[in-house]
């Protein structure tokens, strides 16, 4: 059942995920808190606002995204006061979508869901070099190589950081829970549905393209940009960090599968025993239960 709002109104709460590509990937967080505003009115999504004299969209996106960077994994949070069915509210905003920005999922959260930015502690970074660079090597080989000795071989990544106020010396390693590396001619086991990815692994001619996968810490504690980690990489191989050479690109983000994600002590309390269920299910079948869920698991498609 929904829940009421100030007004005394039903509200659902909705979690969405879209793509960004192209060269859409310009456009910087606050500009595309804007255009999704904008986007949802034209998509008559009946979206609740905030009381107030200046009553805004409510609307809160799990983590920002750098200017430059693509991605398949972005998710924002809204509450809206009716709905269509998941599919049919996907193809009303995709309708009015510009080129590069597409919606992949339209799910419906528990009433006392968490915001999708309170739960984020991991995401999946696909760092690749553009065409016309040659920053990591010609093969994956070569590069798995320069992984194993900086990532496997190292039992600290100590880097300076600068902060607003001053520089701090940091370790890298308990950030990063992955780092290995993919052929983009062939990614097993990687969901991937950039266009701009997919045309670069047809590419003829060409039978590898080395690229870094990384599941690193992110979220409002604990935080490590993608860029830190590659900065870090090419400084202990003595390579060449140009960033406008690489391509960085989220793959999904993530919440921790041991971290509740509602409120309410009844609601909590359901949820543990569903985890516990899950757990169990995972031991009978042989399997290691995830660290990480993805964002898009936590709500369900309205049919």
């Amino acid at each position: 059942m929904a829940r009421l709002d100030f007004k005394g109104v039903y509200v659902l709460n909705i979690r969405i995920k879209f793509q960004k590509y192209g060269v859409m990937k310009f456009i910087g967080h606050l500009d595309m808190m804007r255009y999704f505003q904008k986007a949802i009115r034209r998509a008559a999504i009946d979206i609740a606002y905030s009381e107030g004299y200046s009553p805004h969209q409510i609307m809160s996106f799990a983590a920002p995204l750098g200017v430059g960077v693509t991605s398949d994994g972005e998710y924002f949070d809204i509450e809206v006061h009716s709905s269509l069915c998941s599919q049919a509210s996907i193809e009303a905003m995709n309708q009015v979508m510009v080129e590069g920005i597409s919606i992949l999922e339209y799910k419906r959260l528990p009433d006392t869901a968490k915001t999708a930015m309170s739960l984020v502690a991991a995401a999946d970074y696909l760092i690749y070099v553009k065409p016309g660079y040659h920053l990591f090597g010609k093969t994956v080989s070569e590069l798995k190589a320069k992984v194993e000795e900086f990532y496997q071989c190292q039992s600290q990544i100590m880097i300076t950081k600068q902060t607003k106020k001053r520089q701090i010396e940091m370790d890298l390693k308990p950030l990063i829970y992955e780092m290995k590396v993919l052929n983009l001619k062939d990614l097993n086991g990687i969901n991937v549905s950039n266009p701009e990815l997919l045309a670069m692994g047809t590419e003829n001619g060409i039978e590898e393209i080395p690229a870094l996968f990384l599941k690193a810490c992110t979220g409002s504690t604990d935080n490590v940009k993608p860029e830190l980690i590659l900065e870090a990489f090419c400084r202990f191989h003595n390579l060449p960090y140009d960033c406008l050479g690489f391509q960085i690109h989220r793959l999904e983000v993530y919440a921790k599968s041991k971290e509740v994600p509602v409120k309410g002590e009844k609601e909590r309390s359901d949820y543990q025993r569903y985890l516990d269920k899950e757990k169990k299910r995972y031991q009978r079948e042989g399997k290691t239960f995830p660290e990480f869920i993805a964002l898009g698991m936590l709500g369900k498609d309205i049919i």
